[in-house]
């Protein structure tokens, strides 16, 4: 990974390294030039190859609790955090836990992210739902009828010690999360292809208003441009 701003220009920069000093909540997402954050197929598997998979597993390195929309849970494809051996010495604790938010919990509680999880995945819902989570799965309760995000995250932190946390979407997390005014930085990867479908799924959805975003560094790997933005909303 070669870092092109802040400059001068540094080659082979460690990505732990130079994500280490991780905020409070981080967005990170992988897109197209174009803009879509879906591949042919209509993931994201496809889209910024080997490079962006270091980055993608050094950011759940670095994270306390990875969240997760429910519709990404749903697709089945999203299993339990796992670490490698190197980046687990480096952690020095096991894998971060999967935080799926979820209103309605239209959720299978038989996949292996809720039955085989190293380090147990939590529910986000509100309280009026909390009771038809299954027993033993770790709830997070926050808003009376729907999910106060807000509410959510301060109980991530004060009450289970996730000070650090890693949003991997979909849209409409990430998009609530930005409406929020909760997020302190995006991690944009921009991989070297124009898909130029309509099809295609977007980064984010409509916000209330323009959110000011600043470049803090810039790398490159692969032809994959890895940008972190700090959003100063």
């Amino acid at each position: 990974m070669r870092r092109l701003l802040p400059g001068p220009a540094v080659e082979d920069v460690d990505p732990y390294e130079a994500y280490g000093d991780a905020p409070g909540l981080r967005i990170g997402m992988v897109m197209s030039a174009d803009g879509s954050v879906t591949d042919a197929e209509g993931w994201t598997d496809g889209l910024g190859g080997a490079a962006d998979f270091r980055v993608f597993r050094t950011l759940r390195a670095l994270a306390d609790a990875i969240l997760v929309g429910a519709a990404t849970a749903r697709t089945g494809r999203l299993g339990p955090a796992r670490l490698r051996a190197d980046l687990r010495a480096r952690r020095g604790a096991p894998p971060a836990p999967i935080v799926v938010v979820s209103r309605s919990l239209d959720l299978d509680w038989t996949l292996p992210l809720f039955t085989e999880a190293e380090t147990p995945t939590i529910v986000v819902t509100s309280r009026r739902a909390r009771d038809r989570v299954p027993p033993g799965i770790p709830v997070v309760a926050a808003g009376e009828d729907d999910v106060d995000l807000p509410e959510a995250v301060r109980v991530l932190r004060e009450d289970h010690g996730h000070e650090r946390l890693l949003c991997e979407g979909g849209p409409a997390l990430a998009t609530a999360l930005i409406r929020a005014s909760l997020v302190d930085e995006l991690c944009l990867n921009i991989a070297p292809a124009l898909l130029g479908s309509p099809r295609h799924t977007r980064m984010l959805g409509a916000l209330d208003a323009e959110v000011p975003v600043e470049p803090a560094s810039v790398y490159l790997d692969e032809g994959v441009l890895f940008i972190r933005y700090r959003l100063r909303t």
